[in-house]
């Protein structure tokens, strides 16, 4: 098993009233699973997703990504252990303009001081996802599609065993989207775990792990008779 969540919880405050972005949340993930939690804005999915990236830290509750228990790990430690295990797609735009394409893929190999040319890898990824040619260029010349596959590449540089995507079709036209989604389903194909959150529900047919979540809470797999209740409403 590659992800284990167990009895996860992020609690806030409105005022002086308490509230849980995430409650109670309890998910198993294995290698190859393309897992997709379908969601309003203000369900709690990004949250849950920080959470699980060690973006935010839970209230209570435990994560476990290939037996390793993040809260039991210091900063340093959970910081080279991310960024080595984990890839993230964030939402909107997360391209530095000052780097070409290739430079910002290349990036997190670079982060914790590592050494050798990765070049080559960064192109082979920048191939896998269909830019190869755009190497050079300068993310102001990207279209929304384009950039998005940039930020796919680079969450894949360090060969993470873990792909955590963020809305990543959220401003794209249907067509592009289909495309980001069926590229994330070729990349579970290959034995990366892909967690994505989304209110796309277009993306229900590509996933074999299929969520919902409403006010923090996680619901249990959503039977296939009942996809197309969710995804129109």
């Amino acid at each position: 098993m590659l992800l284990e969540v167990k009895n996860l919880s992020k609690e806030y405050k409105r005022g002086s009233k308490p509230f849980f972005a995430v409650r109670h949340v309890n998910l198993k993930l294995d290698d190859g699973d393309f897992a997709i939690i379908i969601g309003r804005s203000g369900s709690g999915k990004s949250t849950l997703l920080n959470l699980i990236g060690g973006l935010l830290t839970p209230t209570s509750g435990e994560i476990r990504i290939s037996g390793r228990n993040l809260a039991l790990v210091n900063d340093k430690e959970g910081s080279l252990f991310r960024n080595s295990t984990i890839g993230f797609v964030p939402q909107g735009q997360s391209i530095l303009s000052s780097l070409t394409v290739l430079d910002n893929v290349r990036l997190p190999h670079y982060l914790w001081n590592r050494q050798g040319d990765v070049t080559e890898r960064a192109l082979s990824l920048l191939d896998q996802v269909g830019i190869k040619h755009l190497a050079n260029a300068y993310p102001q010349h990207l279209s929304g599609g384009e950039l998005r596959r940039v930020a796919i590449a680079r969450a894949l540089m360090n060969n993470p065993r873990l792909l955590l995507a963020d809305e990543p079709t959220n401003d794209l036209d249907s067509q592009t989207a289909g495309e980001i989604l069926g590229l994330l389903s070729n990349i579970a194909r290959t034995g990366t775990t892909v967690l994505m959150v989304t209110h796309d529900t277009q993306a229900i047919k590509f996933g074999n792990r299929i969520y919902e979540m409403i006010d923090g809470d996680l619901l249990e797999s959503i039977p296939e008779n009942t996809w197309s209740k969710v995804a129109s409403s």
